[in-house]
């Protein structure tokens, strides 16, 4: 792997402060936001249809500590067009992955000028809460990046949303889950295909280059990827970008882009503090995960043995709930994957508790991919 020390010239005007919020179109979102709430500990926030004078969109966003998704359906048939366009295209699919920014005209301005589409011009929506304003332009695949400023506005979400106070009974009788922000986001590409999107957040955002791999370092007996991860001048958001490399079998990249119909967003990772506590809650909750096969923790076990880190987690805690573990001299990351959210195998999520490593497991890919590659010959596409 290969870690970047330079991030360019800081930029002049503008600056991305986090993850705002991310997007889902989806087939049924009433549906989708109760899954999110009951298998993987977020809660009701806010909504927007019918009621609240949204006549073509519904959407229920949910929220778990720093982690907001937002999951929005069609009302009317066909209608809007692009929206029903993209469900039948992609199925249940990330649409807009938001950020929050300082000085949004100056950020749209340089990206506009550099080449970036526009999606939305910058726009205000406001309610008694006071005024965000947004606009919004495409990345890769279908994707779109929403720039939020929220500087005059004092509400829990945006104008528009009606905040929600009735929650669900169910919920208090379930573990917390402890998932406090997004901690990366992947987005999946077609063979030959990463260099050109890693380029076009270095050239349109001012992003810059932090890690990346490729498929002398990351594969299997049948598969491979290459992986560039770039990230904002501050480096708070992270934006790994994926895509296949010629093996023996299919990819779990390229089957990615084969049910998804392109490029798109492969998965969300989210952080915790305590792994161990948030994956037995998920569990107890229903969410399944890939499973790792014992050899892993054999060598692991011999490899932490000859390593300057110490793990401070129980390992048979950590071989029982079939987390991986990857490691350097300075720290280590503990993360597990979950199976796909849809039955198209395209988005999943992570976990991820991070001690003193901003890798992402580099070490564990193998592993990884070894387990994908069990699913996917269950689904016959390896």
């Amino acid at each position: 792997m290969t870690t970047y020390t330079d991030k360019g010239p800081k930029p002049e005007s503008g600056r991305f402060v986090s993850f705002d919020h991310v997007t889902f179109w989806v087939g049924n979102a009433k549906q989708a936001a109760s899954y999110y709430c009951t298998r993987m500990g977020f809660e009701s926030l806010a909504y927007k249809g019918l009621e609240t004078g949204s006549r073509k969109t519904a959407a229920h966003v949910v929220r778990q500590n720093k982690i907001i998704y937002v999951f929005e359906s069609m009302l009317e048939p066909f209608q809007p067009e692009d929206f029903g366009q993209h469900l039948l295209k992609h199925g249940d699919a990330a649409k807009d992955v938001a950020f929050e920014v300082v000085d949004l005209d100056a950020i749209f301005k340089r990206a506009v000028e550099r080449g970036a589409v526009v999606v939305n011009e910058p726009y205000e929506e406001t309610d008694e809460n006071g005024t965000v304003r947004m606009a919004s332009v495409k990345t890769y695949g279908d994707t779109t990046h929403t720039f939020v400023d929220r500087s005059n506005y004092k509400g829990v979400f945006l104008p528009g949303f009606k905040i929600l106070q009735d929650k669900d009974p169910l919920l208090t009788k379930l573990p917390e889950v402890g998932l406090q922000a997004i901690d990366h986001l992947v987005g999946n590409q077609p063979n030959d295909s990463m260099i050109s999107a890693a380029e076009w957040y270095e050239k349109n955002l001012m992003f810059h280059r932090f890690w990346s791999v490729d498929d002398s370092q990351i594969h299997t007996e049948f598969s491979s990827l290459r992986s560039i991860v770039v990230t904002n001048y501050e480096e708070t958001i992270k934006m790994p970008i994926n895509e296949p490399a010629n093996g023996k079998r299919k990819s779990q990249i390229q089957e990615y882009c084969d049910y998804n119909g392109g490029a798109g967003v492969q998965h969300i990772a989210m952080r915790t503090n305590d792994i161990i506590t948030s994956i037995i809650n998920l569990k107890a909750r229903g969410m399944k995960f890939l499973e790792i096969p014992a050899t892993y923790y054999k060598n692991l076990r011999n490899q932490l043995k000859n390593s300057k880190v110490e793990v401070k987690e129980n390992l048979d805690e950590i071989q029982r709930l079939h987390i991986l573990v990857d490691f350097d001299d300075n720290g280590y990351l503990l993360q597990i994957f979950t199976k796909p959210m849809q039955d198209r195998p395209t988005l999943f999520l992570e976990v991820i508790q991070r001690n003193n490593h901003q890798g992402f497991g580099a070490g564990n890919f193998k592993s990884l991919f070894e387990a994908i590659e069990a699913d996917q010959a269950n689904r016959g596409n390896l």
